[in-house]
């Protein structure tokens, strides 16, 4: 399973949105920086109305979500990259996840400490950012002057791999995250083996105040943070409150709408952030339907009908013999399987066929 890491500075709002988003109280969140230091792992469930509307259609009352794996990890400060606070332990904390949510803080309140001492989220950011950079440039030169002896014999592997670091190390260089460096998918192939901090996809939570939630839109400091990400590095921003999702935990379904609906918001923008994560991290969902179940199956982006299948079960990859589809909008437009066959948009597919999202499937094979 795939991970996203939430990363930030000390005292933004990373554990208590950990434990919103995992729906538990596993990670402390206290007033302190490093109240986090091994980072905690939580399973989280991706919201799907499609679900629910499939659930009606096959006439199941079994629902089974995609999930996602979040990671929160201790909080950054100014000079990581050197060792300072957690420094290295962080930074290999980051490595290994595929994902990151940066946690913003976006919000004024004298009783939480700010580690800067004041709110400024695009200083934040640049710190963090900064950190990063710094560490995937240690590494970039690294690998550069490993490499020079096997790429000057001729090595084509070294050769190759000369050639992607050597597009890195100018832009890191600036200052800027690998992220934004154009590669072609070869290259994109090679980089991966980096591990490089700045190159993973990332998403910006704006972190706001209960009360500022359903003004969201017109408050300053997400306004900032949503042109600083655009711009400079080609990202995009969601805006969380991490603390009515964190007071949500103990709440009834019932409970927790009416306490939103209170507040004049459908939700916290967890709910979105699960959902922008997911598709972050390049994976799509489609869907199996019947009496017994309706399930929502995590594939990535491109995958073929048999690589789906295969999600099921490696058999059903290896004795594939078809797919049989319908799209989600069709079979919700036309209520049934049956319809959508009479009306020719219930399908049979190969082994070349591009599961869509929300593709409703079913699998032929023999083994």
């Amino acid at each position: 399973m795939l991970k996203a890491g939430i990363v930030g500075l000390p005292n933004v709002g990373k554990s208590t949105l950990f434990n919103a988003v995992t729906r538990t109280r596993k990670a402390e969140a206290a007033n302190y920086p490093f109240c986090t230091i091994d980072p905690n792992v939580g399973i989280v469930t991706v919201p799907d109305a499609r679900l629910y509307v499939l659930k009606d259609i096959a006439k199941t009352q079994v629902v089974i979500p995609a999930a996602v794996e979040f990671v929160d990890i201790a909080g950054l400060v100014k000079g990581a990259a050197s060792g300072e606070g957690l420094g290295n332990k962080f930074l290999t904390h980051i490595r290994e996840v595929d994902a990151l949510v940066q946690v913003v803080r976006c919000f004024e309140d004298a009783d939480i400490h700010h580690v800067a001492g004041n709110i400024d989220p695009v200083r934040d950011i640049e710190t963090i950012n900064t950190e990063l950079v710094l560490a995937d440039l240690e590494t970039v030169t690294k690998r550069l002057d490993k490499g020079a002896k096997d790429a000057k014999r001729g090595d084509k592997v070294a050769l190759a791999e000369q050639g992607v670091l050597q597009k890195f190390q100018p832009v890191l260089n600036e200052g800027k995250p690998g992220l934004t460096v154009q590669l072609t998918p070869e290259e994109k192939v090679i980089a991966r083996g980096f591990y490089l901090l700045t190159d993973k996809p990332t998403i910006f939570a704006c972190n706001v105040k209960e009360s500022d939630l359903a003004t969201a839109d017109a408050n300053p400091y997400v306004l900032k943070v949503r042109d600083y990400v655009k711009t400079h590095l080609a990202c995009e921003a969601v805006v969380i409150s991490a603390q009515i999702e964190s007071d949500l935990i103990d709440l009834t379904e019932e409970e927790a709408k009416a306490f939103l609906k209170e507040l004049g918001v459908e939700e916290s923008g967890v709910g979105s952030l699960i959902r922008a994560t997911y598709h972050l991290l390049g994976l799509r969902t489609y869907f199996t339907a019947g009496e017994k179940e309706v399930r929502a199956w995590t594939i990535h982006a491109g995958d073929t009908a048999p690589k789906a299948a295969g999600v099921i079960h490696s058999d059903f990859e290896r004795g594939f013999i078809k797919a049989e589809t319908v799209g989600y909008d069709d079979l919700v437009k036309l209520g049934s399987v049956a319809a959508a066959r009479e009306k020719g948009l219930y399908r049979m597919e190969g082994k070349e066929y591009v599961v869509k999202d929300g593709d409703v499937m079913l699998f032929k094979f023999n083994v």
